[in-house]
């Protein structure tokens, strides 16, 4: 099995940004635990600031991976491209977010993401991706 975990905006940033919301780890650190605990999962990742790199990345694997778990940042309030993309894929994607986005900003209570995905997991912090994952393999 093989999935994919793409990161967008300012999430290259985790460990230093907003420590409080997004916890002191980056992903980078984090990555090692998920192959660990999953050994017979290829697990791939890719960060980008830029929408445009993400849709390519997805547009990419997006037909060949058994699932990809996408943490969009401040794209998932704001892109239709994303939306359109997700929609493309053969592959089913897991919306994650390490806050929980509805109790936050009121602007980051809707996802142009959600609907285009299988399904939604915020909240839990780093974890999420975990949950994503099992999500995946179900």
């Amino acid at each position: 099995m093989k999935i994919l975990i793409v990161n967008g905006p300012n999430l290259n940033l985790l460990g230093q940004r907003e420590p409080g919301i997004y916890g002191t780890s980056s992903f980078e650190s984090y990555l090692p635990t998920l192959r660990q605990r999953y050994p017979d999962v290829e697990i791939d990742y890719y960060q980008s600031n830029v929408e445009g790199e993400l849709i390519n990345r997805m547009q990419q694997d997006g037909f060949t991976v058994d699932g990809i778990v996408l943490n969009a940042g401040a794209y998932t309030h704001t892109s239709i491209a994303l939306h359109d993309c997700i929609r493309s894929l053969k592959s089913p994607v897991i919306e994650v977010h390490i806050s929980n986005v509805h109790q936050r900003e009121p602007f980051r209570h809707h996802s142009y993401l959600s609907p285009a995905c299988r399904g939604v997991i915020c909240g839990f912090g780093l974890d999420s991706y975990r949950l994503a994952i099992e999500a995946l393999i179900g």
